[in-house]
């Protein structure tokens, strides 16, 4: 058997999470949204939002690390 991915708010195709609408995995709302990259790029806009206030806050993951004397 293949692996897969079932969403526990999906209901007869509808959303239970968003309003009954049809579901759309990483639509505003779903779950998924804003935690993983889609192949629509539309759906990756908060993504990429967050990324670009953690480079501007110079996260320490996004800094390399300071050598000591």
């Amino acid at each position: 058997m293949a692996g897969s991915w079932g969403c526990p708010h999906e209901s007869d195709d509808r959303c239970g999470k968003v309003n009954s609408l049809p579901c759309d995995p990483g639509m505003k709302g779903c779950v998924l949204h804003g935690r993983f990259v889609f192949a629509n790029e539309d759906k990756n806009e908060r993504l990429r939002q967050k990324q670009a206030r953690a480079d501007a806050a110079g996260s320490p993951a996004a800094a390399p690390p300071e050598e000591s004397p």
